[in-house]
């Protein structure tokens, strides 16, 4: 058992009966009642972000997980089928279980898959991946008014938002957390 003065960032707690990695917290006294910690928690299993605040001292389990290195080879219809380049043994993932990770997956990308007592959880995306758009409307030119965005569709059928001077063909770094254009980089 672990107690809220224990938390760390990449530490997996179980809530409710879910699996939640702690991306960020923040211990807060307020003037008049008990302490609490304040959360950012990602869920293993779907990937959402949450924020959730708790009592200090409240205590949880810790969930030991396994993450093994793998590649994402191809969909079959129904399941994302990732490799171990090592053993060469297969997993078969379904899209439920991926959530909002498949907008961001591409062919021959490394991911962790994340298992506990041999149960498969999910996978774990790097913060960023490079992704090519494939159709966005051209940006008129004079629109220059900052925080104007449109949306473009992504090589693996993600639709997001992108600025203005994003065109069709540019590659664009792109945050897996929130599903957020981060900047554009060179092919």
């Amino acid at each position: 058992m672990i107690s809220t003065s224990d938390f760390s960032r990449g530490m997996v707690i179980e809530v409710d009966g879910e699996y939640y990695e702690i991306i960020w917290f923040q211990h807060h006294k307020p003037g008049k009642g008990q302490a609490v910690v304040r959360t950012k928690l990602r869920n293993i299993k779907t990937g959402q972000v949450l924020e959730r605040t708790f009592r200090s001292g409240e205590t949880f389990n810790e969930v030991e997980l396994e993450r093994k290195k793998v590649s994402y080879l191809y969909n079959d219809g129904e399941n994302y089928v990732f490799m171990d380049n090592e053993t060469y043994e297969q997993y078969p993932i379904s899209k439920d279980k991926l959530g909002n990770f498949v907008n961001f997956i591409k062919e021959g990308m490394d991911v962790f898959i994340l298992q506990s007592k041999g149960e498969l959880l999910g996978i774990d995306l790097p913060l960023k991946v490079k992704l090519k758009v494939v159709h966005t409307v051209p940006g008129v030119k004079g629109d220059s008014v900052s925080n104007v965005y449109k949306p473009a569709t992504l090589e693996t059928g993600a639709e997001i938002k992108v600025p203005l001077f994003i065109n069709e063909g540019d590659y664009i770094l792109v945050d897996t957390r929130t599903g957020e254009y981060i900047e554009r980089v060179e092919e």
